[in-house]
């Protein structure tokens, strides 16, 4: 029952992200934190191999290192770049691939709706709520967070720390 309950920790915490990126365009630290922790929580709980922990630890670092120099030449935003690592964390080596095939699939439709958005619906057209206004915002950044969550979503139950769990 306990195991069963911890498959939500990945889902709520994507989920999270993405609504805080939308409606706030932050994804706040925490969210990595929890992920990274209750990754080696239930790696732990579930009886992962050192060896799996660390294949799991490298694939992650190696995604931070990417997304570091991503967020260094201002392509990607800093929480994006920690969520997307953290997320790599929980799908580890054998699907690190698919995850970021998924997440730059889902980028450029979410980016291609925005721009859309942007020139098919004139500003000021109607009343919006805040966070919709300022995606309307020329120059205003893509909320990237949807789309990497959404492509954990999509990987989550083919990972091996879903199987675990699920046993």
């Amino acid at each position: 029952m306990i195991q069963q309950s911890l498959l939500l920790i990945f889902p709520m915490a994507m989920a999270f992200a993405a609504a805080n990126d939308l409606f706030t365009m932050r994804i706040p630290n925490k969210v990595s934190l929890v992920l990274i922790t209750a990754f080696f929580a239930i790696a732990t709980i579930s009886g992962f191999s050192l060896e799996a922990m660390g294949m799991h630890t490298a694939v992650g670092a190696a995604v931070l290192v990417f997304t570091f120099v991503m967020f260094s030449l201002r392509l990607l935003g800093g929480g994006d770049a920690k969520l997307l690592a953290a997320g790599a964390l929980w799908v580890g080596p054998d699907h690190v691939l698919p995850f970021l095939v998924y997440v730059t699939a889902f980028g450029g439709v979410l980016s291609i709706v925005i721009l859309l958005y942007r020139k098919l619906i004139p500003a000021g057209a109607m009343q919006l709520p805040g966070w919709a206004t300022r995606l309307h915002a020329e120059g205003t950044g893509i909320p990237y967070g949807l789309a990497i969550a959404a492509a954990g979503l999509v990987i989550y139950p083919h990972t091996a720390v879903f199987k675990a769990l699920m046993g």
